[in-house]
């Protein structure tokens, strides 16, 4: 799927620019303020018939190349999934959604809607899920076919109606009823989605700490999407996080231990679910070593790219590369599938415990990259740091406070996250006395700073406001 295999004449009537300016509009397209063109447009599979009050679902790949990019460089090309509710009629239940239209010589006008705001639509996705039950897989009519795979044992509900999400960013999920939600990629890359190739291990191991996965879509090795649990009454760790800051803000007279929203005993659990899936994958993918070297330099090469996007860093550029230097001295590092992309908004609390989301890996990596062995402290790290961001965020949320009160709550803040740090990683080493070795926290502190630089990078371009969160943990770093 490069792109020159994608520059077709176009599927639908539906020209460039409406594309173009229906892609600008969405939440989940990733090259706001890029100047792009579409190049190629290309039509995956269909789903359904078009008849009076029926849709037919188009399902596109959308090919785009960015204008940003410097002479003499590679093309910047990127694809996205664009699945298309055509009726024959205008559908006024979905203006909302409505993408363009055209005249076609059997049909007349056709009405063209994003597919994921119609329930009929995502009915047809749902009934091609329970198709594939018998042999496990069920591929559609079409020259350029969708085939849907059933996991061995998983129940759907066809008859369910779907819902679908907002405020979602990246792709679009559609929640059917209680019982699954399906979740469509809309940036695609070639080969295999680690979010449906882990969940699906994690499934057949009947793990308890991830939504099962029911089945998954492609289209030849190109995954398109997943269907999977709908855990309806879960908790955003997040959330949750922050509602144990809040509360413990609300009276300055007791201590983070004694606060009744205290964290620490939910991130004790947190951190055996993270022990038990690491586990589970060590059990079912690749594991192996990789040199301590490598490992050092792609964080002094990171690095090296974050200091000219982050002019900030500068003064903890000394103090960075002698901690990643350090990491070269420990040998070789054992490796093997891990989330990649770790933290707080990626966990959900249920009534039976934890459950940890998303393993697509960290969006910025290529897939290939993403899909790499890679050293289980990385999570660790992720999540070290996502309890650090709690009582920032908590804090910018109120700018009414004089700099006594604004001290006093940093200071509770640092108690706050250092305790839930504690209670994390010493569950997660299943020890809850003991800390990690001298090579861990070597290790453990690398990790932590790398993504500290990733962040400081992120802050810069898109709240610099918020710049110190990341450079005061750099700051930090080896001090405990």
């Amino acid at each position: 799927m490069s792109g020159s295999e994608h520059v077709h004449e176009p599927v639908t009537h539906l020209t460039d620019e409406v594309i173009k300016a229906y892609l600008v509009k969405t939440r989940w397209f990733g090259g706001k303020g890029r100047p792009f063109e579409v190049t190629g447009v290309r039509r995956l599979g269909r789903l359904g018939r078009l008849a009076p009050g029926e849709p037919l679902v188009d399902v596109l790949i959308v090919e785009l190349t960015y204008g940003d990019v410097a002479a003499g460089s590679e093309a910047d090309i990127e694809l996205y999934q664009v699945p298309l509710a055509c009726y024959t009629e205008s559908e006024h239940r979905l203006d909302h959604a409505f993408i363009g239209w055209w005249e076609d010589p059997e049909h007349g006008w056709i009405h063209a809607y994003d597919a994921l705001h119609d329930r009929s639509s995502m009915a047809l996705w749902l009934q091609a899920f329970g198709a594939a039950a018998g042999a496990g897989s069920f591929v559609t009519d079409g020259a350029e076919s969708l085939t849907f795979h059933r996991v061995p044992g998983s129940e759907v509900d066809t008859d369910a109606v779907g819902t679908l999400f907002t405020g979602e960013q990246s792709n679009s999920s559609v929640a059917f009823g209680e019982d699954s939600v399906l979740k469509l990629f809309r940036k695609l890359t070639p080969g295999p989605n680690p979010d449906i190739t882990t969940h699906e291990a994690l499934t057949r191991a009947d793990s308890p700490d991830v939504a099962h996965l029911y089945g998954w879509v492609e289209h030849g090795s190109t995954h398109l999407g997943m269907l999977q649990q709908f855990l309806r009454t879960a908790t955003d760790g997040w959330d949750l996080a922050l509602s144990s800051v809040r509360t413990l803000y609300a009276d300055p007279l007791v201590a983070a231990r004694e606060s009744g929203g205290d964290f620490a005993g939910e991130s004790g659990r947190l951190g055996d679910t993270l022990r038990e899936v690491h586990t589970v994958l060590r059990d079912h993918f690749e594991v192996g070593v990789v040199p301590a070297a490598d490992t050092a330099a792609v964080m002094h090469q990171r690095l090296d790219q974050a200091l000219h996007a982050a002019p900030a860093l500068a003064p903890h550029e000394e103090r960075l590369r002698h901690l990643f230097d350090r990491v070269r001295a420990l040998g070789e590092l054992p490796v093997q599938r891990v989330h990649g992309d770790l933290h707080l908004g990626q966990t959900l609390r249920t009534a039976l415990g934890w459950k940890i989301v998303d393993f697509e890996g960290e969006p910025a990596k290529p897939l290939a990259e993403r899909l790499l062995p890679d050293s289980a402290w990385r999570d660790v790290a992720g999540m070290l740091r996502s309890f650090a961001y709690a009582p920032h965020v908590v804090e910018r949320q109120h700018t009414d406070l004089d700099e006594d009160e604004l001290e006093e709550r940093r200071q509770r803040g640092t108690e706050w996250t250092e305790r839930n740090q504690r209670y994390f990683l010493h569950a997660y080493l299943g020890n809850p006395e003991a800390g990690p070795t001298s090579g861990q926290r070597t290790l453990l502190d690398a990790y932590v700073a790398d993504k500290a630089v990733y962040e400081t990078v992120y802050e810069t371009r898109n709240r610099p406001t918020w710049v110190e969160i990341p450079l005061t943990a750099i700051a930090r770093i080896g001090e405990s």
